[in-house]
């Protein structure tokens, strides 16, 4: 009787604990309901952060899946900007079948322009004395121009910077009244590893090998950096044993990136086969001139 008492104990144990796991899967588990963010009560799920984060194309798109805090963090203030438009009263306007365009925003985004229109509908004024001031300041870059021919130009920068001051105000002031909490853990469960760079080690094993080199010295963070790295795997692929395709991290790497007196990345620095620099280019670079240019430091056919 014993027996059978333990026996049936650890069944219903067993199906408690399966029943709780199920219940973790599939709900608290569910990403609909996993929440990311809390915008005072209001939840940022994972299920939205993900559906928010397809509409970005590649590489943007990976680079926010690397580092998602900045991503979910303009979620946030698009919700404190939507939750301040319900609370004004706000709404936006009705659709008529003549508004129905594949550009047309969507509601959310509309509420969000009615709310930006009220606050912000009367454009800053600009006065004269600042026209001239920043005439004044950058009169070495109007190429020889009068300040009447660039006052226009001028007063409409200062406009729109006064206008981005402003917006920048209103949302830190919703920021400071607001209840935001955020899930870090869960942020950080669902980040994925950026990619790969080379080591220094790598580096100096490359340019002592005899063979040419190209070494794209950028960083992870940087969106023409990211286009160039599906460029030189196609180059690294279709020249395997000809060459070396490095890609260093300037911010991991500081000491090479000040030797090579790198200013703006992407730069692509080719080395011929004694190691010496041969070329370098700044700026995206695509593979039909990547491959010519290696070809012409002397890669082998």
């Amino acid at each position: 009787m014993k027996r059978k008492t333990i026996f049936f104990g650890a069944i219903i144990a067993a199906a408690v604990v399966a029943g709780a796991s199920l219940f973790y899967f599939l709900y608290l588990g569910n990403p609909s309901r996993q929440a990311l963010a809390r915008v005072n009560e209001e939840k940022i799920t994972v299920k939205e952060f993900n559906q928010e984060l397809a509409k970005l194309e590649d590489p943007l798109r990976q680079m926010y899946r690397e580092e998602p805090l900045p991503f979910l963090e303009g979620m946030i203030v698009k919700k404190l900007l939507l939750q301040e438009a319900k609370k004004q009263g706000l709404s936006s306007s009705p659709k008529t079948y003549k508004d129905v365009t594949k550009d047309s925003l969507p509601p959310e985004e509309m509420l969000i322009a009615e709310l930006m229109k009220k606050k912000f509908g009367s454009p800053p004024e600009v006065t004269r004395k600042e026209v001239e001031s920043f005439y004044s300041l950058f009169k070495d870059q109007m190429k020889g121009k009068t300040l009447n021919e660039v006052a226009p130009f001028i007063e409409q920068m200062i406009r729109e910077g006064k206008q981005r001051q402003q917006v920048e105000q209103f949302v830190r002031e919703l920021q400071s009244s607001a209840k935001i909490e955020i899930e870090q853990g869960r942020l950080r469960r669902i980040a994925v590893k950026p990619p790969e760079s080379n080591s220094e080690e790598d580096f100096k094993k490359a340019i002592g090998s005899g063979k040419p080199v190209v070494v794209d010295f950028g960083a992870n963070s940087c969106i023409p950096c990211r286009q160039m790295r599906p460029i030189l795997k196609e180059v690294e692929r279709d020249y395997s044993g000809k060459t070396h395709v490095l890609v260093i991290d300037v911010y991991k790497h500081q000491d090479l990136a000040r030797e090579y007196k790198i200013q703006l990345i992407p730069t692509l620095i080719f080395f011929d086969s004694k190691g010496k620099e041969a070329f370098r280019h700044v700026g995206v670079m695509n593979k039909e001139k990547i491959a010519a240019k290696l070809k012409e430091i002397g890669m082998a056919l």
